[in-house]
């Protein structure tokens, strides 16, 4: 099921270079490190965003996908050799209409996700990014025809509770346009999902790169309409540079090391320190304090992503 799998989509991020997976029923000690790991890496690029003051979330994310680009497609080189697999930006654009998609599909995600970050608090960004599983399973349903479960429809009417929890607070503060841009960014990963699902034995890989092209080119015409220019100060460069060439790809890695021995329930769980490190980051430099309606829908939401994960890998009877 989708849902038993939805740790798919993260790779926003794991995508890229996947190991053979291989279902244990146990998770070794370093493997499951290496999880947690994975996810605490990944929540620093909150930080590196909210680090470049002088950028805006185009700007940002123009010279995110710069770095994305850049690395992966050198680690391409360096593990597989150019003339054995060729560019893994070009088999983007060359692999078909549901690469497209699946393209697209991130390209909104973190579109979204970046844009909440500098338009609303870190802790509604990244709660409310939180509910792709959830949303995971309603596209299923409507493109694949993958069932409901009583579990799921309790799962996804307990975080829709958590969601109104979460943005109410901010009705009239000011701060909505940061919340949709984050729920649109669960839309887009979940999107991803469904495409890596309807196929999952396809290489996704050339995703990252693909995404990433787009991204420069949208952003680029949205500055150029607006008057932005593509070069902001160097250090806001360098911070979006790190997120895109350093900590996603290190974090993609450590994910996919552990996702060798660690079962697919297990990392469901361990993923959660993206969520949980998010704000943990922002409140240290930046001194912002979550609100506690935030907290209290945040958990709510946790509560049903991580209940259906766990009700899931029940036995059947």
């Amino acid at each position: 099921m989708v849902g038993d799998r939805w740790l798919l989509w993260k790779a926003h991020w794991v995508t890229v270079f996947s190991p053979a997976r291989t279902e244990t029923t146990g998770a070794p000690m370093l493997s499951s490190v290496m999880a947690l790991g994975a996810g605490v890496v990944w929540s620093l690029g909150a930080l590196t965003a909210r680090l470049a003051v002088h950028t805006n979330a185009w700007q940002y994310l123009i010279w995110r996908s710069v770095g994305i680009i850049v690395v992966i497609e050198f680690l391409s080189v360096r593990t597989r050799g150019l003339a054995v697999t060729g560019s893994v930006l070009r088999r983007a654009y060359t692999s078909g209409w549901v690469m497209l998609v699946a393209c697209g599909s991130l390209l909104v995600a973190s579109l979204g996700f970046v844009y909440a970050l500098k338009n609303t608090t870190a802790a509604n960004a990244a709660f409310l990014a939180s509910i792709t599983p959830l949303i995971a399973v309603i596209l299923a349903r409507l493109v694949l025809g993958e069932r409901l479960t009583g579990v799921t429809i309790g799962a996804i009417a307990v975080a829709f509770i958590g969601l109104v929890i979460t943005v109410a607070a901010d009705v009239g503060v000011g701060n909505m346009r940061g919340n949709v841009a984050a729920v649109l960014s669960s839309v887009g990963f979940a999107a991803y999902t469904v495409c890596v699902r309807s196929d999952p034995h396809r290489d996704w890989s050339p995703v990252m790169p693909g995404y990433a092209s787009m991204m420069i080119v949208l952003c680029g015409l949205v500055c150029a309409v607006t008057g932005h220019t593509v070069f902001p100060p160097g250090a806001d460069i360098g911070w979006a540079l790190v997120h895109g060439g350093i900590l996603i790809v290190v974090g993609t890695l450590l994910f996919n090391a552990a996702s060798r021995s660690v079962p697919a329930v297990a990392m469901t769980v361990l993923a959660q320190t993206e969520t949980v490190f998010v704000p943990l980051w922002i409140f240290l430099r930046f001194d912002e304090t979550p609100k506690a309606a935030t907290l209290v829908g945040g958990a709510v939401i946790l509560a049903a992503v991580l209940g259906k994960t766990v009700l899931d890998a029940r036995p059947s009877r």
